[in-house]
């Protein structure tokens, strides 16, 4: 992706956000130089702030997803069982864009239609090698309610409407009916480890430096 691509999804996506009446928090707004600062080593640790992603295939309409990472707390944490084991992030997927199918081995979640078009969600479940189980049925909580799916079911949730996804739940998804404001509360988040794609991807988009950044990326802090 270019730099000056990266600039505009940050610029639109800022807008969408805030047209539902969600703010981002005041680092969002922080310069680069303010994010290389000490200042903001915390953020930089925890890999808070903006993220967007072409999975590095360079089709960010076709294949992609906009994150803004809210807040995130540690492997230390989570390993000893206190602390800050939550995290939280803001989402769009545009209308048709695919996140395409991964798990993880640690996070749970819960995938949240903040509002906007409709978020549909292909689902399998884990097979005992971890791969995916094409043959299985399974249950997943929906808004505290279990329900059974077949093997790649698609859950289409409308605003307001949640699906909580457990380790080694396989999921891929994207919008229908407009692009869509997601919510996603988890637990640790550790993007550089805890995600396992069917394809041979990655996680972070390689960015061709054609102007000055307008915010720094999650993937910058590398």
């Amino acid at each position: 992706m270019k730099r000056s691509d990266v600039n505009e999804i940050v610029k639109y996506s800022d807008a969408f956000i805030r047209s539902f009446g969600y703010t981002l928090p005041p680092f969002a707004y922080w310069t680069p130089e303010q994010m290389r600062s000490d200042a903001a080593q915390i953020l930089r640790a925890r890999g808070l702030g903006w993220d967007i992603t072409d999975y590095g295939q360079g089709r960010f309409d076709e294949l992609g997803l906009f994150l803004f990472t809210t807040r995130n707390g540690t492997a230390a944490d989570l390993a000893q069982g206190s602390g800050m084991l939550y995290a939280e992030k803001i989402m769009i997927s545009r209308d048709r864009q695919l996140s395409p199918m991964h798990r993880h081995n640690i996070k749970a979640e819960d995938i949240i239609n903040r509002g906007g078009g409709d978020l549909v969600i292909e689902l399998f479940q884990s097979d005992p090698e971890g791969g995916i189980d094409r043959d299985s049925p399974f249950t997943v909580p929906c808004d505290g309610i279990s329900r059974s799916f077949l093997p790649g079911a698609h859950l289409r949730l409308k605003p307001g409407e949640s699906v909580t996804l457990m380790p080694g739940i396989w999921h891929a998804f994207w919008a229908e009916k407009g692009d869509c404001l997601i919510g996603e509360v988890s637990t640790v988040n550790d993007d550089r480890t805890d995600n396992v794609f069917e394809m041979p991807i990655g996680r972070f988009s390689n960015v061709e430096e054609d102007e000055e950044p307008l915010h720094l990326l999650v993937s910058d802090y590398l």
